[in-house]
Formats: structure tokens, C-alpha cells, sequence
């Protein structure tokens, strides 16, 4: 979901991409404690993997850990750090942002055992919700509605375009509960100080008045529509990137339809999608005799599905090393394009239109329709 994507070559900075799904152990430099139920975890990446973690503003890593009962947990966590610039090394830290998720088995870990100086494993960047600055035209006004912890990836965003571009202009409309629960407030602060010409933010609390600005409450379809003339020209703008819960980026996004916005200038990355918001699709039956062959990695192999299960599943009882992370539809990062037979998805929020339309599915929510399915993850 990216207004560019760059090739393996460019994101490495070598015509080697880094291996899909491949973890390394990675040391956690610094916990810094940004809100009451939030931290940003800072990692050390060593010389000799910097290529592998050269990342495109926007990215995702996705990090693992095995729990003391055997089980393994996987969670992705946007990149707050801005990009490295894409002639010079990779970048030597990573940072991203953790809130705590009641109930949440990695986030819980990461708030209450994780430590400077302890080793997580680290799956390469992934993603599509990102920018190239290089192909930003001159003069571009990019804009961004995000709520909670979907400030991280657009933080790199707007960090690494006006980095690069000093031509671009940037308008963050950012929602929270209260200013003490807002992730980043020093950071984006920051943005504002270093660049005041150029760096418009726009605050909204859900649940507390502030001295001044806008009046509090949520930033429903209703109120977008009547805020986002007032605040610039919605109609000049060069891109939209839309981060946060999913009732949040649904709204914003009928509000910019209705407004003229073109779908193509919209990019969206959905956080904490809720069932009950957003129902699964019935899976389709799995035939009975059913295959899937994959590649993955330059490997190919093929495999009998069983008992209904997604291809990502069918996948991984053979190649360990798939790629996923959510397995909710969510993070994108079991994306494939199918190259023989027909599948169907039971739920889609990280691929956009353009994609589906090219044949691209997510694994973990995608079963065979047809006997035979064959899917590229290398594409």
C-alpha cells in the first residue's frame, strides 16, 4: 500500500535482497519509556547486516519470540526512525514504537522484561506503506491522518520527505486520548521547530479539552469532511497516508471520497482491526486432492493442502521460513502473486485495489479454489 515501492536492489543497496521472512538477532540499545503504556525499543544493527535493514520510510520489522511454554509469538512494529539515505550504508539503529495491548503476549513482554543489552530476533523490513523522496515531484504537499500508534510509520514519513525534499510541504493530523497517551509528542514537536514553513500538525484529543486548537472529541467521517478544506487544499494534495484503528482509516477514507480525492492518491495501513468491525469472509472449501506450489527465494516446491488450510499454512508445514507475521490479514507481509489457478481471500486490509487487480493475494487468508494453485512470493 505505498505510493512507490522500491526494487529488492534499491531497498538493499546491493542486487542481493535479503532472504523473504529471514530473522536476525538484533540488540536492543535502548527501552525508552514514551507514555504510560508505550516504549520505543532502539536496535543495534551490526555493520555486516546493515544492507539487509536498509529500509524505505514507512516500513515494518517484524519481531519474534518463543514464550517459556514452547509457543511461538510474532508481532510487526512500524519503523519510527527515518530512512538511511539510499547512496550511503544501511542504518546503523532501528526504532520503533510498542503500546501495550491488554491481553498482548508481545507487547506485555516488550513493557515488562525486555532490557538494554537483551538480543530479539529481527525479521528484515517489510512493507508498502511507504515514500520515496526521489520521486516526490517538485513542489509535492503530502498529508497524513493518523490515530494512536499509526504516528510510527508516518513519523518516518514526514521525517524522511522533508529530509530529503526541501521543497516538500507535510500536514500531520494526528488523533490520541490525551496528550499524555500521544506516542512521539517530542519527536513531531521537533519536526514542527526544525521545519515551521514546511511541517503543519494538527492535534485532536478524543477525551480532553486542550487550551488551544480544536475541541476534543473523534474524528469521524462527518468531522473530517468539514476539517480537512479548512486545514489545506485537499484537492493539491500529492498523497494521503491514512495509519491507525480501522474505523479511523475507513472514515478518513469515505471523507477524502466524498471531498473528490482519487483513490490513487490514498495509501492505507490499518492497525487494530476489530472482528465485530470488519467479519472474515467464509472461506471457500479446499478441493480434496488440492496442490499448491510455491517460490520462494529462488526455491520452488509442491504440496497437498490439507483440511481446508490456507496456503501460508499449507506452505509452512514444508518451508519453515515462509514469510507472515499478523496471519490476520493486517501486516501484508505474506503477500504472493498468483501465478496458476484460482484462490480466494477471506480478508484483505493491507493490499490495496492495484494489487488484487494484478493477482497478488495475502497467504495466510487465501485457500484454493481449483486442484492445482501455484503462488510466487518473490515477485
Amino acid at each position: 500500500m505505498a505510493a512507490s515501492t522500491p526494487s529488492p536492489a534499491s531497498a538493499t543497496g546491493s542486487a542481493r535482497p535479503p532472504r523473504h521472512g529471514a530473522f536476525h538477532r538484533l540488540t536492543v540499545s535502548a527501552v525508552d519509556r514514551l507514555t504510560d503504556d508505550s516504549v520505543a525499543l532502539t536496535l543495534a544493527v551490526p555493520e555486516g547486516l546493515r544492507a539487509d535493514y536498509r529500509h524505505a520510510a514507512g516500513q515494518h520489522l517484524t519481531l519474534r519470540r518463543t514464550t517459556p511454554e514452547g509457543a511461538e509469538v510474532r508481532r510487526t512494529y512500524s519503523i519510527c526512525s527515518p530512512a538511511p539515505d539510499p547512496a550511503g550504508p544501511g542504518p546503523e539503529r532501528l526504532q520503533v514504537g510498542v503500546r501495550l495491548v491488554e491481553g498482548g503476549e508481545f507487547s506485555t513482554f516488550a513493557h515488562k522484561e525486555v532490557a538494554a543489552g537483551d538480543a530479539l530476533d529481527v525479521m528484515v523490513p517489510a512493507g508498502r506503506f511507504v515514500i520515496d523522496p526521489a520521486a516526490a515531484p517538485a513542489g509535492g504537499h503530502y498529508a497524513a491522518i493518523v490515530g494512536g500508534s499509526g504516528i510510527t510509520p508516518v513519523l518516518s514519513i514526514a521525517a524522511t520527505l522533508l529530509a530529503a525534499r526541501p521543497d516538500a510541504r507535510f500536514c500531520l493530523v494526528r488523533t490520541d486520548r490525551t496528550q499524555a497517551s500521544t506516542m512521539f509528542l517530542e519527536e513531531v514537536a521537533d519536526l514542527k521547530d526544525r521545519y515551521p514553513d514546511r511541517f503543519q500538525l494538527v492535534t485532536v484529543l478524543s477525551r480532553e479539552e486542550q487550551e488551544a486548537g480544536l475541541p476534543s472529541g473523534r474524528l469521524d467521517e462527518e468531522r473530517l469532511k468539514g476539517l480537512l478544506p479548512a486545514l489545506l487544499p485537499v484537492a493539491d494534495v500529492t498523497g494521503w497516508y491514512l495509519c491507525g484503528p480501522y474505523g479511523l482509516v475507513v472514515s478518513a477514507e469515505r471523507a477524502l471520497a466524498t471531498l473528490g480525492v482519487g483513490r490513487g492518491r490514498v495509501h492505507e495501513e490499518v492497525f487494530h482491526v476489530e472482528d465485530a468491525a470488519a467479519p472474515a469472509r467464509a472461506a471457500a472449501a479446499a478441493p480434496v486432492h488440492g496442490r499448491v506450489t510455491a517460490r520462494l527465494d529462488g526455491r520452488s516446491g509442491t504440496w497437498p493442502v490439507q483440511g481446508g488450510e490456507s496456503l501460508l499454512d499449507t506452505v509452512l508445514r514444508n518451508r519453515a521460513d515462509a514469510p507472515y507475521a499478523c496471519k490476520g490479514g493486517v501486516c501484508g507481509t505474506c503477500r504472493a502473486f498468483v501465478v496458476k489457478g484460482e484462490v480466494r481471500m477471506d480478508r484483505n486490509f493491507a493490499l490495496e485495489a492495484e494489487e488484487t487487480d494484478a493477482g497478488f493475494v495475502l497467504a495466510c487468508q487465501s485457500h484454493a479454489v481449483t486442484e492445482e494453485v501455484e503462488i510466487d512470493f518473490d515477485r
